[in-house]
């Protein structure tokens, strides 16, 4: 085993237990917001293993959606949440507690099936060092896949428009006004009083 094959095994190594570590804390903590950042560190060892599998475009990917904007998400909903109440027992939780159990075992038992199952061997072979497969897929984004790209940049903006305007709803009159009816003032500011000109005194005084 050469120095490269050693440093890419221990990396793997730290990664995986930080991985594990961090899931395990989103799991076990009790503070919300702590369960929120080990997400991020999930998210980030992720990255470092999709990095050792020379995927860097799914590791930029996964550093800019799922830490950037997902996890960031989580924190702003866990910050603005009104948590007024405490949690009332639940009826019967015995039988969740136990489902879930049943399920996670079923999943950990597939996964240590398939761990045993596969064939890890390192290949010794001499690799060529390929393109950058960001180059690649921002080739492919602006020249086969443009018309994709470009409606699904149109889907967002319909959404984000959508979303702003369930937001501003309570701005929005309920029913249009006809002409019987006075003019409805919902989407109206409301005016300042207007303060007196010194103008207007001084004309009056003039003339007396």
């Amino acid at each position: 085993m050469n120095l490269a094959e050693g440093i890419q095994i221990v990396s793997f190594a730290i990664l995986a237990a930080t991985t594990i570590g961090a899931a395990l804390g989103v799991v076990l903590f009790n503070q919300i917001v702590y369960s929120a950042f080990l997400l991020g560190g999930v998210f980030i060892s992720i990255a470092g293993l999709y990095i050792l599998l020379n995927a860097d475009f799914v590791a930029a990917a996964q550093v800019l959606i799922y830490v950037g904007a997902i996890n960031v998400l989580i924190l702003f909903a866990i910050m603005l949440v009104n948590k007024r109440y405490d949690f009332e027992p639940v009826a019967n939780r015995w039988v969740r507690q136990v489902s879930t159990a049943v399920v996670c075992l079923g999943v950990f038992a597939l996964l240590s099936t398939t761990v045993l199952a596969t064939p890890w061997a390192i290949s010794t072979a001499s690799t060529v060092t390929a393109e950058s497969t960001t180059v690649i897929i921002g080739k492919h984004f602006f020249s086969d896949f443009l018309l994709p790209f470009e409606l699904a940049s149109v889907l967002l903006l319909m959404a984000m428009v959508g979303a702003i305007i369930l937001a501003r709803r309570d701005f929005i009159p309920d029913q249009i006004s006809t002409a019987t009816e006075p003019p409805q003032t919902a989407l109206t500011l409301p005016e300042r009083p207007r303060e007196l000109t010194p103008a207007a005194s001084n004309a009056t005084e003039s003339s007396n």
